[in-house]
């Protein structure tokens, strides 16, 4: 493991890079800035080693950037509705800053601090952060932790990245955390990942209004561009023209993943590229999973290579609770109590393809 500058910011402070793993297998860049996944490495099924994760160049370009790159999400990723809920028999008001929503931890969410190294290893890494009471408006002390691990067979293509989620508290508060990774497996810089076929585990997605606040219910997949149930090119679906497409300019949905929020991990999506013969399984233990095609990559920040981001530049497939849960008793609670561990897990398994 190499652990080592990435830069500083304002204050002086160091951010460090942690670099994981080993070639042939995956080789995961972090940063203790979010968190973050700065870089995967991974051999492809064409026998081409690529860079597979989006990122920027510097802490500063990361803290400018609107677009949560590789950051890890929290207190609540997604959405909350005008930035507020009831908690208690009182009214909690929380960072909004996203049509009036709240949105991934608020202005000034878990993507934006400095995370501390708590164990490190060769193929493993795990790093903490402290958010106080009253951190972006959100009640009690919550105490976080990342577990990063890479595995894979030096005699063989490909490999598995896993991340483990968990948090503790103080006092009754929603905690809902996941990487916010854009990942294209042609590799960063390739362009879009509108050939890119998806295959999500879901048979109902969770239809939002213009803000991205779920407007009712769950909503049957059939018949509509979120029909990921087989195998299908990402391009048609985010250029079909549905209404709900063409308000998020794009994909930027829930989808109830079959294996809902039982023990232990079950599959929620495959990816793969055709063109460099690279396929990505994701398993989580989440109920849902957040499909964000970069639909707001606008070209307002830049690569760690110089080049600007566009939409469809990447994906990010994100494991999580429902978004605004907690105006939602129906659905599985985000609420951690003292005394209770949060933990959310989720597993990368990188393949060749024939």
């Amino acid at each position: 493991m190499i652990l080592d500058g990435f830069g500083t910011l304002e204050d002086g402070s160091v951010v460090h890079r942690l670099v994981l793993g080993s070639a042939p297998g995956p080789v995961l860049h972090l940063l203790t800035l979010g968190a973050t996944v700065h870089r995967l490495e991974v051999t492809g099924g064409d026998g081409v080693r690529r860079n597979l994760a989006l990122g920027h160049a510097t802490p500063a370009d990361y803290l400018a950037s609107t677009y949560y790159i590789g950051g890890t999400i929290g207190r609540y990723a997604n959405r909350i509705a005008g930035g507020r809920f009831p908690l208690q028999g009182r009214e909690v008001r929380v960072g909004a800053h996203d049509r009036g929503n709240h949105l991934h931890g608020g202005p000034d969410g878990f993507d934006r601090r400095r995370w501390r190294v708590l164990e490190h290893s060769p193929d493993h890494a795990v790093l903490g952060l402290e958010s106080p009471d009253g951190d972006q408006g959100f009640p009690g002390a919550v105490s976080a932790r990342a577990r990063f691990e890479l595995t894979g067979d030096p005699k063989q293509v490909g490999g598995t990245v896993s991340l483990v989620l968990t948090a503790t508290t103080d006092a009754l508060t929603p905690v809902n955390l996941t990487s916010h990774a854009y990942l294209n497996l042609d590799g960063d810089g390739a362009g879009s990942i509108d050939e890119h076929l998806l295959q999500v585990e879901a048979d109902h997605y969770t239809p939002v209004d213009d803000t991205g606040i779920p407007v009712a219910g769950h909503a049957p997949v059939a018949g509509t561009a979120f029909d990921f149930r087989e195998p299908a090119r990402i391009g048609p679906a985010v250029r079909s023209g549905q209404e709900q497409v063409a308000a998020a300019r794009g994909i930027d949905h829930n989808y109830v993943l079959r294996g809902g929020a039982g023990p232990g991990l079950h599959p929620a999506a495959v990816l793969t590229s055709p063109r460099t013969r690279t396929r990505l399984e994701l398993r989580t233990d989440q109920p849902g999973l957040q499909v964000y095609t970069g639909n707001f990559l606008d070209g307002g920040h830049r690569s760690a290579q110089g080049r600007l981001y566009r939409q469809g530049d990447g994906i990010a497939l994100e494991p999580q609770l429902f978004p605004d849960s907690p105006h939602h008793p129906e659905w599985p609670s985000a609420l951690l109590a003292p005394g209770e561990t949060y933990r959310a897990e989720l597993v990368w398994r990188f393949t060749g393809t024939p």
